[in-house]
């Protein structure tokens, strides 16, 4: 038992070497770990709840018409989009909208790392929107899951 510590300990410290040889080799910090850049941490307060839906959730919605709107860059938007969808990112994109502040909006982007969606929903909820809706899977998603897709 006590050899299985010491081998234990051991094992620990030739690991801890390593990991530090690697950060420094790296040229990273503490601070560059830990904070993302060298920055302090950066606290985000986001005051709009985004509600999410699923894939079918979406396409339930998509089917009874409800508008989707495509916040992706162009180049994700050009390889393909919810048919239908509207791109969003454009300079008059609040032109897009609807007038009816209490209709049904989805908006999506590429996938659930890609945050494009997210904030477009808050700058929208915060226009007075009231049934604004992320869909969190994305183009990737909807692609993925073999539903159909249009190109320009």
């Amino acid at each position: 038992m006590i050899l299985e510590v010491e081998i234990g300990e051991a094992m620990k410290n030739l690991l801890l070497g390593m990991t530090l040889a690697v950060a420094v080799t790296l040229g990273l910090t503490s601070a560059t770990v830990q904070a993302g850049g060298g920055g302090p941490p950066v606290e985000v307060n986001y005051d709009v709840p985004i509600y999410q839906i699923s894939l079918r959730e979406a396409e339930l919605l998509w089917k009874q018409g409800v508008p989707f709107y495509d916040a992706n860059l162009l180049e994700v938007w050009a390889d393909g989009y919810i048919p239908g969808a509207i791109f969003l990112n454009v300079k008059d994109w609040e032109k897009l909208l609807p007038k009816d502040k209490n209709a049904i909006l989805v908006i999506y982007s590429a996938n659930k790392l890609c945050d494009l969606s997210q904030d477009a929903a808050r700058k929208v909820t915060k226009l007075g929107y009231k049934n604004v809706l992320q869909m969190a899977d994305g183009i990737d998603g909807w692609k993925l899951s073999g539903r159909p897709v249009e190109k320009p």
